[in-house]
């Protein structure tokens, strides 16, 4: 069976691992029996290109610099399952974060949140907890276990759905198209593959821009050294924007830091962002990112939190991301084109799972798909219709499985993600009074945050399976 996955940042390095691991292996004499991947990705994919020594584009979602994001348990263990070395390589390059602190723009507590998912009894009640790393960071370790020659730099410009055969992938420089039976789109929410389910349609399915800017960065433990507490995440809150800052790495010296189940010292950089109400959208490429460090320094002026005013002293802007979603799309597939990740359902950052669910997509499909592909292995030859056929139903499964939770993660973040626009002072303090209440029953507060991270997608699949 040929492969194609389009795109190679997280989703797409994610996707061609699992495939190897689920799949099974066709029979026949090898290596012609063997299942063919390839990721074409427009950017830049080198393993050690950074953005200081980078040369030509890369793409946001390979190399977003200066971009940290957090990862709860659901999606660290299906890099456990995975690999565990993939595992224990993203922990050493972050930082296990214990809780997160919503405060008020000063820095007053207003409430705590438990981020550690349930003790697991198969390892003498370890909690694993949330890990706060670079984008980059977490893309690099799944990029190291792909060869290089899987992977190749070429922009694709339109996916062609095929009912009855294999699937075509035009290229942008006009070279000659490539066929697939199965093509899986990875390509971010405004690529190019979604346009291939929904032909003619594009405007209908066109990203939209929802009012809300990030902007990130790090800066160096020792300016704010003291003031943060080890393990916390800190979330704060105000009627002209949100600040965030958490230890985006554990110190060299730890000897726990290469696992989530473990808070360590902090290690040299204090991750840190801020979202903020814009209502033209900024172009990231052109922008003067002097000009938006001083809009920075105005909206935050008179923030009294320390580590802000830090911050806000020190500002060395590298990087600013535009907040867009698409329309809920009516289907993530046809006739043998998947999506997954972004390119499927893209969730606001105030949901905190966009690597997570990404990662539970290629977990889940993966596993269908070779369940299934085992099916045909059994009672017919392996051809394209067959093949055929056995995509078409993972897929269909997958949707089952995979759009109620992702549906229910993305209602709670947009409710979260009105407090991240602007507001008066009246509704700000409502605001503050509102989570501070919340605060005083952290069982209550903590029972949606815990079904979402000690959920296991891996139990979920295989229950489907057996259940026929």
């Amino acid at each position: 069976m040929k492969i194609v996955i389009i795109g190679a940042g997280i989703s797409g390095c994610a996707a061609y691992l699992q495939l190897k691991k689920h799949l099974p292996q066709p029979r026949g004499p090898a290596p012609a029996a063997q299942h063919e991947i390839t990721i074409y990705e427009a950017y830049d994919t080198s393993i050690n290109t950074t953005h200081e020594g980078r040369h030509g584009d890369t793409h946001s979602s390979t190399l977003v610099v200066g971009g940290g994001l957090g990862i709860f348990s659901n999606g660290l263990n299906v890099l456990k399952r995975l690999d565990g070395d993939i595992l224990r390589d993203i922990a050493r390059g972050g930082y296990a974060i214990a809780h997160q602190d919503l405060r008020t723009k000063n820095g007053s507590l207003l409430m705590r949140m438990d981020t550690t998912a349930d003790a697991d009894p198969e390892l003498d009640g370890k909690q694993m907890h949330l890990l706060g790393v670079s984008r980059h960071w977490l893309w690099r370790s799944l990029r190291v276990k792909i060869p290089d020659g899987d992977i190749e730099t070429r922009r694709v410009a339109r996916v062609v759905a095929n009912e009855s055969g294999r699937n075509s992938v035009y290229f942008a420089d006009g070279s000659e198209p490539v066929e697939a039976d199965l093509v899986i789109g990875a390509d971010g929410i405004k690529g190019v593959t979604k346009l291939g389910l929904f032909p003619g349609q594009e405007r209908d399915y066109a990203p939209e821009y929802q009012g809300l800017v990030g902007v990130g960065g790090f800066i160096s433990t020792e300016e704010v050294k003291g003031l943060v507490e080890k393990g916390s995440m800190n979330l704060l809150f105000s009627g002209s924007g949100f600040f965030g800052y958490f230890y985006s790495s554990s110190a060299a010296y730890a000897p726990d830091r290469d696992s989530a189940y473990s808070v360590s010292e902090p290690g040299e950089s204090l991750g840190w962002w801020s979202t903020y109400s814009a209502d033209e959208c900024p172009d990231p490429k052109t922008l003067d990112m002097e000009a938006v460090a001083s809009q920075l320094r105005e909206r935050h002026g008179d923030w009294k939190d320390p580590v802000i005013r830090k911050i806000i002293g020190s500002l060395n802007v590298k990087s600013m991301y535009p907040t867009w979603t698409s329309p809920q799309l009516p289907t993530w597939e046809r006739d043998g084109v998947v999506l997954v990740g972004d390119a499927a359902h893209a969730l606001p950052s105030t949901s905190g799972q966009g690597s997570s669910q990404a990662l539970e997509d290629a977990e889940a499909f993966s596993m269908l798909l070779g369940h299934a592909i085992h099916v045909v292995d059994q009672e017919s030859s392996a051809d394209t219709a067959a093949y055929k056929k056995a995509i078409t139903t993972a897929a269909k499964q997958y949707i089952e499985i995979r759009r109620p939770r992702v549906q229910s993660i993305l209602e709670s973040a947009q409710r979260m993600q009105s407090t991240k626009r602007d507001m008066s002072w009246i509704a700000e303090y409502a605001m503050y009074c509102v989570i501070w209440i919340a605060g005083c029953f952290p069982k209550m507060m903590s029972g949606p945050t815990k079904r979402v991270i000690n959920y296991n997608i891996s139990e979920e699949v295989k229950t489907f399976i057996e259940r026929g």
